[in-house]
């Protein structure tokens, strides 16, 4: 049996040796008759990234790698690295040490037990994270849940084991603009939660600010419900209802000021802040149908989602 762990890495050279480390006492520690081979996904990194992969693949056949012409992001690591795997068990983890790679040996006897098909991880606390995007991240979870007809659990990682028939079926979502998280949630299959503390990095920074969250936060929810289109609907409804509603009360006070001279008709301050009000509603509904309009047209390409510019011998 070969067990493929899928590293995608971005300006990572502080930690990609101590996660390897890691990772070869992981190797080391199985006494069966398991294979297995590490692949490093450098995603356009412009540290020494690219030397440390290549110098550990020199000297380890198990070591794999694929580097990017240029910088296309996780998602596209995290496929790159699933179609070159050809393990019977297939992980994703990060190379900042924050998906524990002790867990591996307890993710591989769920695997081999039968009863799951993956095994994925999930922090049960956000310990060392900022609190408002700690926040925002559970506040992301409950709308997007409510929102799609799959549910991705609160604290979910990308780090999980997978058999080959789940890589299988991830594979075979062609999508160009790619929310991992919903797809692995989409393919479905008998899954396990192995549940941990928050680890912080081993070295290095984060590469997601808060607006590359947010944005990550946005391409899920367009991705996977069309929800938004719905809501402005619905918005669309009421409030030309209540336009009309509006106009139906002023016309009567109208009638009524011309027999009860006392009666006032308020003028254009409270016309111009309800015209204000609606189009700003509809430049947000106008905003949303661009953001899937948007998606369709980079869909409409077919750009592949990776280009290789060097790739380790099988």
């Amino acid at each position: 049996m070969l067990i493929s762990l899928i590293v995608p890495c971005y300006n990572e050279e502080g930690s990609l040796p101590i996660l390897y480390e890691a990772l070869c006492d992981v190797r080391k520690s199985d006494t069966s008759d398991r294979n297995y081979e590490f692949i490093f996904v450098n995603d356009g990194s412009r540290d020494k990234t690219a030397e440390i992969i290549r110098d550990l693949a020199a000297n380890d056949k198990g070591v794999k790698y694929i580097f990017f012409s240029r910088n296309f992001g996780k998602e596209a690591a995290m496929y790159a690295g699933m179609e070159k795997a050809k393990g019977d068990y297939i992980a994703i983890m990060d190379a900042d040490m924050q998906d524990p790679p002790s867990l591996i040996p307890e993710m591989i006897k769920d695997l081999d037990s039968g009863e799951y098909d993956i095994v994925a991880a999930r922090r049960v606390t956000r310990k060392g994270e900022p609190k408002i995007r700690s926040w925002f991240a559970r506040r992301f979870y409950r709308l997007i849940n409510r929102m799609c007809d799959v549910e991705i659990a609160d604290g979910a990682r990308d780090f999980r084991l997978m058999k080959r028939e789940v890589v299988d079926a991830i594979l075979s979502v062609k999508e160009r603009q790619r929310f991992s998280k919903g797809i692995f949630a989409w393919v479905g299959f008998r899954t396990k939660w192995v549940e941990h503390e928050n680890v912080e990095r081993v070295a290095g920074e984060t590469k997601w600010s808060f607006w590359k969250l947010f944005r990550y936060a946005i391409d899920g929810i367009v991705a996977f419900t069309t929800a938004p289109l719905r809501i402005a609907t619905y918005m669309g409804f009421f409030f030309a209802f209540a336009g009309f509603a509006y106009m139906l009360y002023y016309f009567i006070r109208a009638i009524i000021g011309r027999f009860w001279t006392d009666v006032n008709i308020m003028g254009y301050p409270s016309l111009l802040c309800f015209i204000l009000f609606i189009g700003g509603l509809i430049l947000m509904a106008l905003g949303l149908i661009g953001e899937y309009i948007g998606r369709i047209y980079i869909e409409s390409k077919a750009r592949p989602i990776y280009i290789t510019s060097e790739e380790s011998k099988d």
